[in-house]
């Protein structure tokens, strides 16, 4: 979006010219003089003084804090659904339970390797301990991948990236311990060293890789009690994103993918939603599958916007500075806001020009008599009128004042009764008075109508 204060052309074309005539001659107690019948289009006014601030309009959408969608970590049946929808819940709070024989089985499957492992070590020859390495190898890589696999279906991004990390730091410990098996075989074959130590090596290697596999199926199994990762309000299923299916994905979506949640506040995978018209609520008892989403906890204790503003205008947008915001939803309302960051990487608008996200807390609104504005929900519309710039005592003139001359902007001043072409510096732009910086001072008679109809020296009355 553009400034909301009108470009800087001929003064003819200048826009809001009787509001800005009327604030000067309120300013300065003096009555603005036509110039007679020769001269029916032009206008003069005294300078006053008056407090001028630069608004910047743009679009924004309402914000919750964060949210959070829980997704089956893996295939099962829905046992137990402790909330309602719409329910509000503290962090750690238990929404859901699935019962999952799958992953039951895995873990069995994990603990008795593991105790195996432990056991490990005795009884095996020289001749063996080859055999024996290339046969941990095999059950490590097989191990791993299916761990990395199973840690890939996990829909909470903070879970699943803990696991996959897991997974590496197994493997490495894993390749570390089998390069010492490696070097204990090597030993033990040239007749270097005995063979305790060589079966000690790979007994360790074993016995960790047993370890990871079991410490991932448990956590899998640990999954399948939902808790709520963050406070906040409950709904059945995903964010409903229009086609990402991965965190990823959601943040290269156009306009953050996800309606009503800022990227950066994105607690969990978002889901697509099912077509129009139908619930994808689980219900008690429901089959799910690895993946399935199951409920969002959306956080409103802290409600934010989400404004896109132009390259033209954002250098002018900093942390700290107040906005009043504008609501499609609620007609006459005004609410307060604050700006909390500015994007430094852009973003290409709908109408493919560049803008910034611009972050800012959402206060309290008013409606016209007073009461109370009620509170938004997140992804309503709104727009939000940022004051970027003010001057308290400014020297202030009609935006229609001004023109440009030469590549500089100008004013028609009075001088003995005749018009003098006097380059000005123009400060903070509002939407009906300009500052002035220097040029003009208060009490100079200056053309605020009609300035290209005025010519150097021409009489003006």
């Amino acid at each position: 979006m553009a400034r909301i204060h009108p470009p800087r052309l001929p003064a003819a074309t200048r826009p809001r010219l009787l509001t800005a005539l009327l604030a000067v001659v309120a300013l300065t107690g003096t009555t603005a003089a036509a110039c007679g019948d020769d001269q029916p289009g032009v206008t003069v006014a005294q300078v006053g003084r008056s407090p001028v601030a630069e608004m910047i309009d743009a679009p924004a959408t309402v914000t919750a804090r964060a949210a959070a969608t829980l997704t089956a970590p893996a295939d099962g049946t829905l046992t137990s659904l402790r909330v309602q929808p719409g329910q509000r819940v503290v962090k750690g709070q238990v929404l859901a339970v699935i019962s999952s024989p799958s992953a039951q089985d895995r873990l069995k499957q994990a603990r008795e390797a593991l105790r195996a492992a432990k056991r490990a070590g005795r009884g095996v020859g020289v001749g063996d301990l080859g055999g024996s390495r290339r046969g941990t190898d095999r059950a490590a890589k097989e191990a791993f991948d299916a761990a990395r696999q199973a840690a890939g279906k996990i829909g909470d991004p903070q879970l699943r990236s803990a696991l996959l990390l897991q997974v590496d730091s197994a493997q490495r410990q894993y390749e570390s311990a089998a390069r010492a098996a490696d070097r204990a075989v090597a030993a033990v074959q040239r007749g270097v060293a005995g063979l305790n130590s060589a079966v000690g090596a790979l007994s360790a290697a074993q016995r960790l890789q047993a370890q990871q596999a079991y410490d991932l199926a448990k956590a899998t199994v640990d999954a399948l009690t939902l808790r709520a990762p963050i406070p906040g309000v409950v709904q059945p299923g995903g964010t409903r994103a229009a086609a990402a299916t991965d965190l990823g994905g959601l943040l290269g979506a156009a306009g953050g993918g996800v309606p009503g949640l800022d990227p950066s506040a994105l607690g969990a995978t978002g889901q697509g939603g099912p077509p129009p018209g139908v619930d994808d609520a689980v219900p008690a008892g429901g089959r799910v599958t690895a993946g399935t989403p199951v409920l969002t906890v959306v956080d409103t204790g802290r409600l934010g916007l989400l404004a896109e503003v132009d390259e033209t205008d954002v250098l002018l947008v900093r942390a700290g500075l107040t906005a009043s915001v504008e609501l499609d939803a609620v007609t006459g309302a005004s609410y307060d806001a604050t700006v909390r960051s500015v994007d430094v990487l852009p973003t290409t608008s709908a109408r493919g020009g560049v803008t910034y996200r611009v972050r800012l807390s959402l206060g309290a609104g008013r409606l016209g008599e007073g009461e109370a504005a009620p509170t938004p929900r997140p992804g309503m519309n709104a727009v939000v009128h940022l004051r970027v710039r003010e001057a308290a005592d400014a020297v202030a003139v009609p935006a229609s004042a001004v023109f440009s001359a030469d590549g500089r902007d100008a004013i028609w001043v009075l001088r003995d009764g005749k018009a003098d072409r006097v380059p000005v510096t123009v400060g903070v732009q509002g939407q009906d008075l300009v500052q002035i910086v220097n040029g003009v001072q208060a009490g100079d008679r200056i053309v605020v109508r009609g300035a290209d109809q005025v010519h150097d020296g021409q009489e003006l009355k």
